[in-house]
């Protein structure tokens, strides 16, 4: 038992430093675990390794909110939560911006847990129902986000052409593609208008000023659901499901950073259960812990759905305090250098990740992210660049 405890608090550390590091992802540092697991199988066991990536994942779920809140460096989990919680950042409230992440992913994260059990049981048939249709879905909802639009001409020109640079990307044999796709996309356009309009963080409150009321909370078993659902089929993801969300469940405000959080950490989570059930590994880390263990049976999933409990309650308190500490400072920085800092840094990264053509796919993707914030439709069409790939794998 000691030797798991133990395997918990590396896990956090980890997960601490990939949440909070703009484009280290977990994926990343599983892959580079499962390179040496020869050498550390020689002290310690496969169930250790297993724990360490599972508590890992889901402090990162917890925790990458904040550069996304108060950097506008964006996860490509959680990219769909930049604009409320720039907007919130900029009303002096990026720590109940990070709160409201943190209350969706602890209490979708405790629902799902419980809801494992029929999650086990309906997987199979949602799965095998489901699979043939889906491209269909999510035409349908896509035709919906696009009409429920207030400008539906560059609703649809956005999601063309992000969709099209969405094929193009990840079809190619580009290194780490979703980096730069997303980064551009979602993260240095939004920098970039924040420049050019000389925007200056206002002092921050670091306490509750947002008050969540019973009807937000249909953000919680939205996310559970949506974060669950995805977790089952390829393609698939957090960002793509918070996009979903918002027309399935008509969450708006507060509530859809409550959403984000949620969807993303359930999306890990469920994970587990979808490689229980129909053998499928929907996630990087996931699949490296399948690598390592060959497979889980009822008591390996009992267990670790303890350790994501465990693991969770106590991101939940870490988070908050980081992001109490990143409030206090963040006030005494020129934001415009933060910004400066934040760009060349992703640029840097997207060259060493994914070589010259990343930094191209960069340049374009941030253009293309520029248009819905310069014309006034809606930011969410962007992410045509990862649902016109699904559609079209689905589809075609």
């Amino acid at each position: 038992m000691i030797e798991y405890l133990l395997g918990i608090v590396i896990g956090i550390l980890f997960g601490i430093i990939t949440g909070l590091t703009p484009g280290v992802h977990i994926n990343l540092v599983s892959v580079m675990l499962l390179s040496i697991s020869a050498i550390l199988l020689e002290w310690t066991s496969p169930l250790m390794i297993a724990v360490i990536i599972i508590s890992m994942g889901v402090t990162h779920t917890f925790l990458d909110a904040i550069p996304s809140v108060f950097l506008g460096a964006p996860d490509p989990d959680t990219v769909m939560a930049v604009l409320p919680g720039h907007k919130l950042l900029f009303e002096g409230k990026g720590w109940d911006a990070v709160r409201l992440t943190v209350i969706g992913s602890l209490l979708c994260l405790i629902l799902a847990i419980v809801l494992m059990p029929l999650f086990a049981l309906i997987f199979p048939i949602i799965y095998s129902l489901m699979k043939p249709i889906l491209g269909w879905i999510l035409i349908l909802i896509v035709f919906i986000m696009i009409i429920k639009d207030s400008n539906k001409k560059w609703a649809i020109t956005v999601f063309i052409f992000s969709g099209i640079l969405g094929l193009i990307v990840l079809r190619s044999e580009i290194r780490q593609p979703l980096f730069p796709l997303l980064s551009g996309m979602f993260g240095i356009s939004a920098l970039l208008l924040s420049l050019s309009n000389s925007v200056e963080v206002p002092l921050q409150v670091a306490e509750e000023t947002i008050d969540v009321n019973a009807k937000d909370f249909l953000a919680i078993i939205g996310g559970a659901i949506s974060g669950s659902f995805v977790a089952l089929f390829p393609g698939l993801g957090a960002a793509q499901a918070a996009a979903l969300s918002t027309i399935v469940f008509k969450i708006k405000e507060y509530a859809y950073l409550i959403l984000v959080g949620g969807i993303n950490t359930v999306n890990f989570v469920i994970a587990l259960v979808s490689v229980y059930t129909i053998e499928k590994a929907r996630n990087g880390a996931i699949a490296v812990v399948m690598e390592i263990i060959s497979e889980i049976d009822l008591t390996r999933l009992i267990f670790f759905a303890a350790i994501t409990l465990i693991v969770g309650g106590i991101a939940t308190i870490l988070t908050l305090k980081i992001a109490k500490g990143f409030a206090k400072v963040i006030e005494w920085i020129d934001y415009k250098w933060i910004s400066l800092g934040i760009i060349g840094f992703i640029t840097v990264l997207s060259l060493i990740l994914s070589g010259w053509v990343g930094l191209i796919v960069l340049v374009i993707s941030t253009a293309v992210g520029v248009i819905p914030q310069l014309c006034g439709c809606c930011r969410s069409n962007a992410m045509g660049c990862l649902l016109l790939p699904v559609i079209v794998f689905y589809v075609l």
